[in-house]
């Protein structure tokens, strides 16, 4: 029922998508409390709270072009995606080098795995949806041509050292909250938050460089401009040191867009079997 829905969807415009996607947004955010609070609370710690009504329209954005993006034709998405600084990734594909993609969940963060798919080989790390309903939709999505998935397990993580050793190119998202014994606390935004330390020992064990992406989502249904940023952080010190970099770097891309990015995540949530950050350093 969910994958027929999804492709009815898709056959809209993304115009209209997104026009649908606002009303839901606002739809979500007066119906749940908790939903309306964490995003308030989000966006304010960021100092980003002047912005919730863009917000509110921009999560819902977020969920309606999901049809669009996954079930829409590879050439038809593609053809309301441009890019911005591709040169430095062909650099890098042309010296073989391996390259670790950090792609927050800013913007239409979906599509960026499949625009650069198109141009080369790209493996993602994949954790299964907790609804069954939505993994045959998601899997198909994401598993296409040039898009290899690697589980978000230690089989998976020797899959992605493996493909940077070969000189290829990897993706993540850096401000997905990691399982148990997965992260470090480290500061974003100015409170702890619990944050994974893979993509550092994986840019280093791979001798690979980093690169901070995300695709802004354009007016009007226009389109997504996917943007490539080069890391300037130097990953080196200690693993709560190197979550603080690539944190900061999130900042910084977000910052350049920050009414797009996912507020109502629960990035502050004290993972299962974790002990809670020290009230000193929570106050810091």
């Amino acid at each position: 029922m969910l994958v027929a829905l999804f492709r009815f969807l898709s056959i809209f415009p993304l115009p209209f998508l997104h026009a649908l996607g606002t009303g839901l947004g606002w739809l979500v955010y007066l119906a749940s409390p908790s939903y309306r609070r964490r995003m308030r609370d989000n966006l304010r710690q960021a100092g980003y709270g002047d912005l919730l009504p863009q917000a509110i329209a921009e999560a819902g954005k977020s969920i309606v072009e999901l049809p669009f993006i996954w079930c829409a034709a590879p050439q038809r998405v593609s053809s309301h995606a441009s890019d911005e600084n591709w040169q430095i990734v062909q650099a890098e594909l042309d010296a073989g080098r391996g390259i670790v993609f950090l792609t927050p969940h800013l913007g239409c963060f979906e599509i960026v795995a499949q625009e650069i798919a198109l141009r080369t080989e790209l493996t993602v790390m994949y954790r299964p949806p907790k609804k069954a309903a939505l993994k045959p939709l998601i899997e198909g999505a994401r598993a296409r041509k040039n898009l290899l998935l690697a589980p978000a397990t230690m089989s998976g993580v020797r899959i992605l050292a493996k493909t940077l050793k070969k000189g290829r190119p990897i993706g993540l998202l850096p401000d997905q909250v990691p399982q148990e014994g997965e992260g470090v606390w480290a500061d974003f935004f100015g409170r702890s938050a619990y944050t994974m330390t893979l993509p550092a020992k994986l840019a280093q064990m791979g001798d690979a460089t980093v690169i901070v992406t995300y695709a802004e989502r354009l007016p009007g249904g226009k389109g997504f401009v996917i943007r490539f940023v080069p890391f300037t952080g130097e990953l080196s010190g200690s693993a709560a040191e190197q979550a603080r970099l690539i944190n900061a770097a999130m900042e910084q891309l977000i910052a350049r867009s920050p009414a797009q990015y996912f507020w109502s995540y629960n990035r502050y949530k004290v993972p299962d079997g974790i002990a809670a950050p020290d009230a000193g350093k929570e106050a810091a």
